[in-house]
């Protein structure tokens, strides 16, 4: 029985209040491409074990980024997560926890969003950092958003090397918001230089968006254009989908960055199909008002015991709507435990000796596959992850890696769509999962595909 409580006159007077003809009328700015125009076709009901037989025979067709070599990257990466991590998360403490907004019985959940943000501002190298956001692509938007509230501007500047899908995001969240976003056309062979955004930054830009390591994987120190931004009054934003590079490059605080956001997936989190992940977002003192989700800080009870509150909420249950800086209910809880452990577990030492192993295992791979004839790697700089170019279109010659048992990266056409020029691009991720047999593996296919 369908559960429906709301009648047709109950639906027509709340569509007659917002003013929609029908409830078709609400779904007029999804593409025609993307909505059904019947209902999915799944099988009918079945018993539970022939739907477990079912399901495991389509899992069984899945080629899995742990079962062979793989190389995938692009804002989602393979790391080692400790069995560690999964026990602690699942303890009926942190599972059945209750809401911080009642701290008096939330002291667990508290503490430890009180240490994510405290490594998470130690990684970036800020002053101080959210209890996290949904993803990588929406911090970036909200960075967006915050950086305009401040500045009280309304145009960003996205950097080429920025991943097009966060582009894409911030994009969404602008044109409801009426800020312009302008930008360069990545290019995995030139980075963009300081010379080229200036031309773009004027007096109504609220930010500049950089990712580092970008896109491509190249990785660029930006305090030159930290201080143009900060003549021209517009604030530095850093992107980053790579959290483990931090323990081995520059801290964008130390460049001069105004806020910094990105993915936090790599530490204690799977790839999971591509969620659920964790959103990181730290920035200055001085703009910690602007700063969307929440805060959790230290304090002491009346007895002059330690304890944890929410000392930030700035969002619509809170405060008056138009004060707001941010519409999300909560924060991404479960995964931001799972990089609380880890990244207790790792510890600064182990973190840093994490981020050795990845570059060493990048390197490695960069020179084995800059030797296959057909191949050429484009980066003159790179964390864990850099971008070759084939002499026939990567998508292509990746269908002839996976029937050879390899995943052997990202096509740089599968970011791009729209643009051929970047057809026979290859993005290759190495981390400390990949062994030496594995980049062999890689580099053999790429002979054979290449041939």
């Amino acid at each position: 029985m369908r559960y429906l409580p709301l009648t047709r006159a109950d639906r027509a007077s709340m569509l007659e209040t917002i003013g929609a003809a029908s409830v078709e009328e609400l779904y007029h700015d999804v593409p025609d491409g993307a909505l059904l125009d019947a209902p999915v076709d799944l099988p009918s009901h079945l018993g539970e074990m022939q739907v477990e037989r079912d399901m495991m025979a389509l899992a069984a067709k899945n080629t899995g980024a742990s079962s062979v070599p793989s190389f995938l990257g692009a804002g989602a990466y393979r790391h080692h997560v400790p069995a560690t991590v999964d026990y602690v998360i699942q303890r009926g403490e942190f599972l059945t926890a209750y809401t911080p907004y009642q701290p008096e019985i939330a002291q667990g959940t508290l503490q430890y969003l009180f240490e994510f943000q405290t490594q998470v501002a130690s990684i970036t190298g800020m002053d101080v950092a959210n209890a996290s956001m949904w993803d990588g692509a929406t911090s970036c938007a909200e960075a967006v958003l915050m950086a305009c509230r401040a500045t009280r501007r309304k145009k960003a500047v996205l950097s080429g090397g920025v991943h097009p899908h966060y582009r894409e995001v911030t994009e969404t969240y602008c044109q409801f918001s009426d800020t312009e976003v302008a930008g360069r056309d990545g290019n995995p062979e030139q980075q963009a230089t300081v010379e080229e955004l200036d031309d773009l930054i004027d007096d109504q830009t609220a930010c500049v968006v950089v990712q580092y390591p970008d896109v491509f994987g190249r990785v660029q120190d930006h305090t030159k254009l930290a201080e143009v931004c900060h003549a021209k009054g517009a604030l530095l934003v850093v992107v980053f989908t790579e959290a483990v590079a931090f323990g081995a490059i520059k801290s964008p605080g130390s460049f001069g960055a105004d806020i910094v956001c990105g993915e936090g997936q790599s530490i204690g989190n799977a790839l999971s199909y591509g969620g659920p992940y964790v959103g990181l977002f730290a920035t200055t003192q001085k703009l910690v008002r602007q700063m969307p989700g929440r805060l959790c800080g230290e304090t002491v009870d009346q007895d002059g015991k330690r304890g944890f509150v929410l000392t930030l909420s700035t969002r619509e249950q809170h405060i008056r709507r138009e004060k707001a800086t941010s519409n999300i209910c909560t924060n991404a809880g479960l995964c931001s435990l799972a990089f609380t452990v880890h990244m207790s577990l790792l510890g600064e030492d182990g973190y840093r000796r994490l981020a050795t192993l990845n570059h060493e295992n990048a390197c490695k791979a960069a020179d084995a596959l800059d030797a296959v004839d057909g191949v050429t790697v484009v980066n003159d700089s790179f964390f864990n992850e850099f971008t070759v170019k084939l002499s026939k279109p990567a998508a292509d010659v990746l269908e002839v890696l996976v029937d050879k048992g390899v995943l052997g990266g990202v096509p740089l056409s599968r970011l791009y769509p729209n643009r051929s020029d970047l057809d026979n691009y290859l993005l290759v991720a190495v981390t400390e999962t990949n062994t030496d047999e594995d980049i062999a593996a890689l580099a053999d296919a790429l002979k054979e595909a290449l041939a």
